[in-house]
């Protein structure tokens, strides 16, 4: 069985936060990131993000260039990619904007976060479990399965911090604003963890674009 081409997706600010600690989404984005993000979604058979990020930013996560999704069904592909998330304990909000736009959605949980998970959402999106813990491997084995070839992981910190410690990223997508946010306790990219091959280890650096003030560098964490 193959798994998909994990692609994990970052912006980040000079210091290494992924957001302040407002209430509302900070922006570290530019137009032309956004819309590079948005090329990367439609090149993706599957988008995911965590169930923090769910919650916290109630993001639809979708294709928003008409010519790109027009562009994907002229290829035999769906108008949107699978919309993925991952919960362990099942909490999720049947209201959020992820539920109600784009097309088929998928839940990963646990045995015991699944019947929750399938009473809230009922028939807004398929539950999958992982068995007694969230199995990041198990998940892609089933993506694989499902046809998904290329994954591209939007967040949070945890999500990406497993994908990471436990070797299953392919490439990393980081775009650095030109900003400093300074807030101690902000989000990070990454959460403490014992990384494969530890601080010695470097990753390839494969290239790096401006797109406008911000730098988007490209490693291969694997070679």
């Amino acid at each position: 069985m193959t798994r998909p081409h994990v692609l994990l997706s970052v912006a980040v600010s000079v210091d290494g936060y992924i957001d302040d600690r407002g209430a509302d989404r900070f922006p570290l984005s530019n137009a032309e990131d956004f819309d590079h993000v948005d090329r990367l979604r439609a090149e993706s058979d599957a988008v995911l993000v965590g169930a923090e990020t769910l919650r916290r930013d109630n993001p639809r996560l979708l294709v928003n260039s008409a010519a790109r999704r027009a562009d994907r069904v002229s290829n035999a592909k769906p108008e949107y990619p699978m919309k993925v998330t991952v919960t362990g304990s099942g909490d999720l909000d049947a209201d959020l904007q992820f539920w109600h736009h784009g097309g088929v959605k998928l839940v990963y949980t646990t045995d015991t976060g699944r019947r929750l998970a399938e009473a809230t959402l009922r028939d807004l999106a398929t539950v999958v479990t992982l068995g007694h813990r969230v199995d990041f491997g198990r998940l892609l084995d089933d993506l694989g399965a499902r046809g998904v070839e290329r994954l591209m992981v939007e967040g949070g910190g945890r999500i990406h911090t497993a994908f990471l410690a436990e070797g299953l990223a392919d490439e990393i997508r980081m775009a650095v604003a030109p900003m400093l946010i300074g807030q101690a306790t902000a989000p990070r990219f990454l959460h403490p963890a014992r990384f494969p091959g530890g601080p010695a280890r470097r990753f390839h650096l494969e290239d790096v674009t401006r797109l406008g003030d911000v730098a988007v560098l490209r490693y291969f964490p694997k070679t």
